[in-house]
C-alpha cells in the first residue's frame, strides 16, 4: 500500500490530516504555556494543511468516507477547540474575570466548540466521498476560526477591551456556524 493508494489509511491525503492535527494539538500546548505566537503560527500552518488534504485527495482520487471523517476531526481540534482556547485564555489573562465571569465565559467557548462539533457532524452527514458543494451552509469552522483570531486580534490591541463585549461576538460566530448563512467554496 502506497501513499497514493486509496485504501491506505496513511495515504497522502490523510498524512496532511494527521499534519493538521498535530498542529493543532501542539497549538493547544503552547496557549497552555502562554506562547501566543507560536500557537498561532501553528494554526496558519493548519490552515494550509486543511486546503492541501483536500487538493492532494481530489487530484490524487484518494477521497474516501475515512478521510472525510479524518479531516471532520482535524477541523475540530484545529478550527474548533484551538481557536476557542487561544481566545478564551487570553480573555481569562487579559480580562482578569471574576469566579463568575470565568464560568460565564467557560460557558460562552463551549457554547462555541458544540456549534462547530454539530456544525461539522451536520456537514459530513450531508457530504458525499470527494463531493465539492458550490456554497457551505453556514460559516465553515476554518473561517469561524479565523473569526476568532480576528477577535483575539482586537481584545489584544485593545480595540475592544471588554471579554464581555467580545464574548457577545464568540456567541454570534457560534451561531453562524449553523446558520443558513450561504457562504461560497473557494
Amino acid at each position: 500500500m502506497g501513499l497514493f493508494d486509496q485504501n491506505n489509511r496513511f495515504n497522502a491525503a490523510n498524512l496532511i490530516s494527521f499534519g493538521n492535527i498535530t498542529a493543532g494539538v501542539t497549538a493547544i500546548y503552547f496557549i497552555s504555556q502562554n506562547n501566543y505566537f507560536i500557537a498561532i503560527i501553528l494554526a496558519w500552518i493548519a490552515g494550509a494543511l486543511d486546503i492541501a488534504d483536500g487538493k492532494v485527495a481530489r487530484k490524487y482520487h484518494l477521497s474516501t468516507e475515512f478521510g472525510i471523517q479524518l479531516d471532520s476531526f482535524a477541523d475540530f481540534i484545529s478550527f474548533v477547540v484551538m481557536p476557542a482556547f487561544l481566545l478564551f485564555f487570553a480573555l481569562r489573562e487579559g480580562g482578569r474575570p471574576s469566579v463568575f465571569g470565568e464560568l460565564y465565559l467557560g460557558a460562552v467557548f463551549l457554547f462555541y466548540i458544540i456549534s462547530g462539533l454539530r456544525r461539522l457532524i451536520e456537514f459530513n452527514i450531508k457530504s458525499d466521498a470527494g463531493e465539492v458543494t458550490r456554497f457551505f451552509e453556514g460559516v465553515p469552522t476554518p473561517l469561524g476560526a479565523i473569526l476568532l483570531w480576528a477577535l483575539y486580534l482586537i481584545f489584544r490591541y485593545d480595540l475592544i477591551a471588554n471579554p464581555y463585549i467580545i464574548s457577545l461576538f464568540v456567541v454570534a460566530v457560534a451561531w453562524s456556524l449553523n446558520s443558513k448563512l450561504k457562504i461560497p467554496h473557494p
